[in-house]
């Protein structure tokens, strides 16, 4: 599967430091689909017309089925990401955003700042994700399954994704657990018979 990855960074576009979120986007997205994927990169600065002008040159021209952004979707005056996707879409999906934002926030207080959105181009499904490594894994895991429903629409093929396994928190739901164990009625004795 051919998947666009854009990084939004004024810094990382100048070289001021290297990009570590797109390359996670790929080891995320490669450990997720069956199917071999081929990557096109585009590292930009947070400028909208180069935004707007790479969404458009790999949906319509490279056909992604999947195009991913990181950075830019906060609030400073830079973060020009959700504005700029919403331009080029036929289709908005907040629920990928409002998704991302919920389960973020149990881990990250200041996850209530991105302002991330997805939706369709045409044949193409586009997502923001935020612009840290440890957030793009920790949102493309959780949209594994939406990403594979989502392209099955679009496209009519629903990508293979390989096992994932469950992960849980024992710590926080075991002293929930012991309280659906059932409690032994005292009348309930067992009694031997000679």
């Amino acid at each position: 599967m051919k998947i666009g990855r854009i990084t939004l960074s004024d810094r990382a576009s100048q070289g001021i430091y290297e990009d570590k979120s797109g390359p996670e986007i790929e080891r995320i997205l490669t450990a997720t689909f069956e199917e071999p994927s081929e990557f096109i990169r585009v590292l930009i600065p947070d400028d909208p017309g180069q935004l707007r002008a790479a969404l458009i040159r790999l949906c319509d021209e490279e056909k992604c089925p999947l195009v991913v952004t990181t950075g830019g979707t906060g609030p400073s005056a830079r973060d020009i990401t959700p504005e700029t996707t919403r331009e080029v879409l036929d289709k908005e999906l907040p629920g990928f955003g409002e998704v991302m934002r919920y389960y973020s926030y149990e881990r990250v207080k200041t996850a209530i700042l991105s302002r991330a959105t997805a939706g369709i181009r045409g044949k193409s499904l586009i997502i923001n994700l935020p612009g840290r490594p440890k957030a793009v894994s920790f949102c493309l895991k959780l949209l594994r399954e939406a990403i594979a429903e989502g392209l099955e629409h679009i496209t009519g093929k629903r990508p293979v994704l390989f096992v994932d396994p469950i992960e849980l928190p024992l710590e926080k739901y075991l002293p929930f657990l012991k309280w659906l164990k059932p409690k032994r009625d005292p009348r309930d004795r067992i009694t031997s018979h000679k």
